[in-house]
């Protein structure tokens, strides 16, 4: 790329293909000021690039910059078009595209694990849970972190089967600096542990369709992380692809850093091989608990990742329905690492635009274009859904999360969680858990230790309530205090299909 960003005639980024202008009115309206919109920002962003005054980190912006003018572009073209899904189009997938999990052989020595590669998707920060930093760094069970499970699984896998799978943190420039900091601490365990950081790009100001930021390194709040679609981009430019495929690496496998349940697993790796498959997605049935998910369909005869941002607002109680899609992605992907290389390369990428609309600390209203990784599915050979179990999912997105990965419903080996065989149902518990425990510190405080809930089916407990030791829920328990009451659950107490409300104070003695 030179120093600039360049067009084509039609106000389209080179390589990108223009679309043809509509009859009507409000359209064509629509594509011209698209165009305009298109010119204002590429001179935009050549004036950010004027002023990194370093070349090589010029080139490295530069790169990024033009990055984001595809994807904005991308985006103008779509809005033009009023391009939206074709409802009539959208199908449940296929039996042949989604593989049930039992139907995979079982393998404990799988011959290919030395080409894998498992990269975990670091670019959160814990602030939902009212942490600061990493949300990686949250202690989640025993004292440990999500980085310290997750090194421990590897660690234990690299030693039991002779092997060297590197441990790969995506991070975004929220993360960077607090993860490698961070995992310095691991430097005589025996893990590869490589980092890269996923791109940096300008928010954008919804009324002007302007970048936010005036500079390269300007206001960090002016600037986001563009999703995890990214990482198809940010690790082909960090260089690191290129390396694990020198290295002899054909595989990597990616999910949340949140995500418990994300272990390396022997047979989805061999079948994953052995189907000539270039992107495996782990899907998982849909509850109640899982609506908002994205799904796989079929549309128009291919597979694809349908998330809810994309669905037609009048449509979007069907997409939730579990009757129509039953099947949701966990994030779980195992992807071929040369066919990453072939489709960045090709420049066929081409991952459906999610908009985030953001409204700043100073009321500024702005938009954040944003891609999932698990839209690349369209773009890879044989691809399909593997249909897992439940215990494959297991995120850590709040603590009512947090409440049931540190009770005794699991067990802990070797950074790995399992579902204790005491339990009697398949099935997790439903827990919501109020704003009195939103933020962990509160959390961790209103219970001297986590209760007992092998019996539990659904927990509900909402204002000011505190647990005392060896508290034992069973069934259905509702916990209620109302404003100005405090209920305080006694240590021992079994709670049993009970409803709790008003005010409860009994002190030990």
């Amino acid at each position: 790329m030179s120093a600039s960003l360049k067009q084509n005639a039609h106000g389209h980024a080179a390589g990108e293909q223009p679309h043809h202008p509509h009859t009507l009115s409000t359209l064509d309206f629509q594509g011209a000021s698209g165009a305009a919109a298109a010119n204002a920002m590429r001179t935009e962003l050549n004036r950010l690039i004027s002023q990194v005054k370093d070349e090589e980190e010029r080139k490295l912006f530069q790169n990024e910059m033009g990055n984001f003018f595809l994807l904005f572009n991308r985006w103008l073209a779509e809005r033009s078009k009023g391009t939206k899904i074709n409802w009539d189009k959208v199908k449940s997938p296929p039996e042949d595209q989604v593989v049930p999990y039992d139907h995979i052989p079982k393998v404990e020595n799988s011959p290919h694990l030395n080409k894998l590669a498992v990269l975990k998707l670091n670019g959160g920060l814990g602030t939902t849970m009212g942490c600061v930093g990493p949300k990686s760094a949250i202690e989640v069970r025993d004292g440990m972190t999500f980085l310290d499970l997750s090194v421990r699984q590897i660690e234990f896998l690299n030693k039991a089967k002779n092997v060297n799978v590197p441990f790969i943190l995506m991070n975004s420039f929220n993360t960077d600096d607090e993860t490698k900091r961070i995992v310095q601490k691991y430097a005589t365990h025996n893990i590869e542990i490589l980092t890269f950081n996923q791109s940096r790009y300008p928010r954008i100001n919804k009324d002007s369709l302007l970048p936010t930021p005036r500079n390269p390194n300007g206001d960090i709040a002016d600037w986001y992380p563009p999703g995890h679609g990214d990482l198809f981009d940010s690790l082909h430019n960090s260089g690191l692809l290129d390396q694990l495929i020198a290295d002899g690496k054909e595989y990597v496998f990616v999910s949340n850093v949140d995500n418990l349940g994300a272990t390396v697993d022997e047979g989805i790796l061999n079948h994953m091989v052995e189907s000539g498959a270039e992107f495996l997605m782990e899907v998982t049935d849909k509850t109640r608990a899982d609506i908002k998910g994205g799904t796989l369909i079929d549309y128009e005869g291919s597979i694809r990742l349908l998330e809810i941002a994309q669905v037609p607002s009048e449509h979007v109680e069907d997409f939730k329905s579990i009757k129509k899609f039953k099947i949701f992605n966990t994030n779980n992907l195992w992807v071929n690492l040369k066919a990453i290389k072939r489709v960045v390369e090709d420049r066929e990428l081409s991952l459906e635009v999610i908009v985030n609309n953001k409204t700043t600390d100073s009321g500024e209203k702005v938009i954040q274009l944003e891609t999932a990784v698990g839209a690349g599915i369209k773009h890879f050979h044989n691809a399909h859904g593997v249909n897992v179990p439940r215990a494959r999912f297991l995120p850590v997105k709040s603590t009512s999360d947090l409440f049931l990965v540190t009770s005794d419903l699991y067990s802990l080996t070797h950074g790995e969680l399992s579902v204790n065989p005491k339990r009697m149902f398949n099935t997790v518990p439903l827990v919501k858990l109020g704003d009195h425990f939103k933020k962990v510190n509160n959390f961790l405080a209103r219970f001297k230790n986590p209760p007992h809930i092998l019996e539990l089916d659904h927990l509900t407990v909402t204002g000011d309530v505190s647990f005392g030791s060896d508290v034992v829920l069973k069934g259905t328990v509702i916990i209620v205090a109302n404003a100005g009451s405090h209920i305080d659950i006694p240590s021992g107490s079994i709670l049993e299909n009970k409803v709790v409300s008003g005010n409860l104070h009994i002190l030990d003695h």
